[in-house]
């Protein structure tokens, strides 16, 4: 049975911390989908199409990711729904502390009530990204500080290039 875990996340933007989960899953299964999901009560900093974009090129890099077959999509809707759509095995879902865990553990209660034969397994992120979380790191660059120690960079790039066209 092929392992395909779906890595559900807004990732606007994509983080050094989301690319520390990516890698890590993707030595424990065959197949990684990196899954962006859309909120409609959210004003994002990049379209999902350019989110789409940055992930494929960050996780380009990743050298495990060689033994893992890596695909990113977006989706809109319930995660689980879009989990069973692309046949995952498991719901991948990245820990940063308790706060995390406490939330993630009320979604992945209720993931298994819409979908029991998709379960959530945990990662918790590595200490060196545990302090990064996307929501800031947008609110840092929205207010015009350096995040490129937070994130990959072409998304440093890409948020550069987006703050120069406003």
């Amino acid at each position: 049975m092929i392992r395909r875990a779906f890595y559900t996340g807004s990732f606007d933007p994509l983080t050094n911390g989301h690319i520390d989960i990516i890698a890590r899953a993707a030595a424990l299964c065959d197949e990684l989908v990196v899954a962006i999901g859309t909120h409609p009560d959210k004003t994002p900093l990049f379209r999902p199409d350019e989110r789409a974009a940055l992930a494929r090129q960050c996780c380009a890099k990743l050298s495990v990711a060689k033994t893992c077959k890596l695909s990113v999509l977006s989706f809109s809707g319930l995660a689980v729904a879009a989990a069973r759509q692309a046949g995952a095995t498991f719901l991948l879902r990245g820990l940063r502390d308790g706060t995390d865990l406490d939330y993630e553990m009320e979604m992945a209660g209720m993931n298994a009530v819409l979908a029991p034969e998709i379960p959530t397994v945990f990662l918790a992120a590595s200490p060196g990204v545990r302090h990064i979380a996307a929501t800031m790191v947008r609110q840092i660059a929205l207010l015009g500080g350096d995040v490129s120690s937070f994130v990959p960079e072409p998304v440093a790039a890409a948020i550069a290039a987006k703050r120069g066209a406003k």
